[in-house]
């Protein structure tokens, strides 16, 4: 149960008595969300399907070196190149 902060005596409702988040929420969106959503993730899925696999066996070796400090992490050198990637600089 939550409280809501009310006066003694005033029942309390419950996360299992409140409606459910999806009710409120139509099933299918608006033709021009679904075009603005194609329109936007296209792109993205374009991009997801030009990359190449996982090599798993690479990433596991790198987890391995960075977990015993044999791989050196600079954590403002990453945050650094985030921001430069956002602001489009490449």
């Amino acid at each position: 149960m939550r409280s809501s902060g009310s006066t003694p005596g005033t029942p309390v409702q419950t996360v299992a008595d409140s409606a459910p988040a999806d009710a409120a929420r139509p099933a299918t969106a608006p033709a021009a969300q679904r075009e603005l959503a194609s329109a936007v993730m296209q792109p993205a899925i374009q991009a997801m399907k030009e990359m190449g696999d996982i090599d798993h066996e690479r990433v596991a070796q790198l987890r391995d070196a960075l977990a015993k400090g044999e791989l050196p992490f600079d954590a403002g050198k990453l945050a650094g190149l985030i921001q430069k990637f956002h602001r489009g600089e490449q």
